[in-house]
């Protein structure tokens, strides 16, 4: 198979799965294989994507131009493999999760839900395979449409709002801000394609390219900076499959990742560094990273607390894009993925806790790690791998990226990341050290309680153990990393 053909059945696969699910949707099990095969499929084709990337080869189609000098087209580089092998790895394990869940649960419209779960990841691997801004907004918007259903999935009163909040901000965001800033791209460079060492220079006037990176800064809603940050908590109502599509797999991750892709290959760390052009706007992103880190001290609903620890780490991400070094670049790309492993592990947790318990607050967790040690063994390792502890993965992401402040001279953004540190140890650690140490409240007993579903302990295993292999075996990601930085 050429490299375009792998590239272009990757991304059409997703759909097929989709079509399958529809068609076998009276059938569980056999919608629930049809969505395990596509999954476990696409994770397979991903791979062999890295494997022919990371060997040289170049993957490159065009569908079209629907507009005069703006196509419709694909291309793959590093940053875009990092996302697309986080979106198309965790899509088979969340998948694995999501069966356990939504039959533990009871959950009504199963057959909408795996659905629209295939049709996002399409739209996350149109994201992380987008040629130019243009492609890669048609997939934006289509992933914010396509999520919709699954964030209002449960149909209540709260799920609908939720929902409204969630299509409000992404749309607003993306229209209002997104858009113009693409808009005058293309106007200042006559061109919307992404390429090594940006478009701008010497086409855009550097005492404007604050202001238009500011567009981009908050028009990209999914990256979650404050003050457009609302969505990813009020979208917390959604089953937890969703909640780990939303926090680790697909939505804040095309976020942070547009964000990256913008400031790489639209200004071009040349022309950020040598223009100050993210020297005030740094800023949004750390206090992003304090602010939300002390609202999620305040949160006794578990997936809320996570929710704001989110939207924390989102920042880490935008704060290494925007200082733009070489060494920060490698940082935000690497907590890409080392983020999204520990968090959905984190949220897997928390799921297995609802299912199994109907519990949704920290303050009700008291002892009962006795009774699900996996589940906690798994929160415990998930919360270590986001502090940036070893043998961890988060470990590395946080090393470049305070090297990063480091290099460039930002002592105030080290000081942010260590002080975010602490804060990371003050609203997770207490869970599972409470969970297992902890006496329950009088009264209460769990001497009838067991673990979640085999399939849910199945999935917050294989994510648990990869936080440890990516502190042991970091070298692929890495290289990736460094190709992504290292091309201005």
């Amino acid at each position: 198979m050429s490299a375009e053909q792998l590239m272009m059945f990757t991304l059409v696969l997703p759909l097929l799965g989709g079509v399958g699910v529809l068609l076998t949707g009276r059938s569980p099990n056999l919608r629930e294989a049809v969505t395990l095969l596509t999954a476990g499929v696409t994770a397979i084709l991903v791979l062999m994507i890295a494997g022919r990337f990371l060997a040289g080869e170049t993957f490159i189609y065009s569908l079209g131009e629907p507009v005069a000098g703006i196509a419709i087209a694909f291309r793959i580089e590093a940053s875009g493999m990092i996302f697309a092998l986080v979106a198309g790895l965790l899509w088979i394990v969340t998948s694995i999760y999501a069966i356990g869940y939504m039959r533990g649960h009871n959950e009504k419209n199963q057959t909408r839900f795996y659905t629209a779960f295939a049709i996002a990841i399409s739209c996350a691997l149109g994201i992380a395979f987008s040629a130019n801004l243009f492609t890669l907004f048609l997939f934006y918007e289509l992933l914010t449409l396509s999520t919709y259903p699954l964030v209002a999935h449960s149909g209540t009163a709260e799920a609908k709002r939720g929902g409204r909040v969630y299509l409000g901000l992404l749309l607003g965001t993306s229209i209002g801000l997104l858009l113009l800033a693409i808009l005058i791209t293309w106007l200042a460079a006559g061109t919307v394609e992404f390429q090594d060492g940006g478009v701008l220079a010497g086409k855009f006037d550097p005492a404007w390219a604050g202001l238009l990176y500011a567009l981009f800064l908050f028009g990209i809603g999914k990256a979650a900076l404050m003050p457009f940050h609302r969505w990813l908590p009020a979208a917390m109502v959604a089953p937890t499959p969703v909640s780990a599509l939303l926090h680790a797999v697909a939505v804040v991750k095309a976020g942070v990742f547009t964000l990256f892709k913008v400031t790489s290959q639209i200004f071009g760390s040349a022309y950020i560094l040598s223009n100050d052009v993210t020297g005030v706007l740094v800023w949004a992103a750390a206090l992003t990273i304090l602010l939300a880190s002390l609202v999620a001290m305040t949160k006794d609903n578990l997936k809320a607390r996570l929710a704001y620890s989110t939207v924390s780490q989102l920042s880490y991400i935008a704060m290494g894009a925007m200082l733009a070094s070489k060494t920060a670049l490698i940082g935000a790309s690497m907590h890409i993925a080392m983020h999204a492993f520990s968090k959905i592990t984190l949220f897997f947790a928390a799921g297995a806790i609802f299912v199994a318990t109907h519990k949704k607050l920290v303050s009700e967790l008291d002892g009962l790690g006795r009774a699900m040690p996996i589940t906690f063994g798994a929160f415990f390792i998930g919360t270590l791998s986001i502090i940036g502890l070893p043998p961890f993965g988060g470990l590395w992401s946080k090393w470049y990226l305070a090297s990063g402040a480091v290099e460039t001279g930002q002592m105030l953004l080290l000081g942010v990341l260590m002080i975010s540190t602490l804060l990371n140890i003050v609203y997770l650690l207490p869970i599972p050290i409470r969970a297992f140490f902890a006496k329950p409240a009088e009264g209460v007993h769990y001497g009838e309680v067991r673990e979640a579903p085999k399939t849910i302990l199945l999935a917050m295993l294989i994510t648990s153990s990869a936080c440890i292999a990516l502190f042991f075996y970091p070298d692929s990601l890495y290289r990736l990393a460094t190709m992504a930085a290292g091309g201005f």
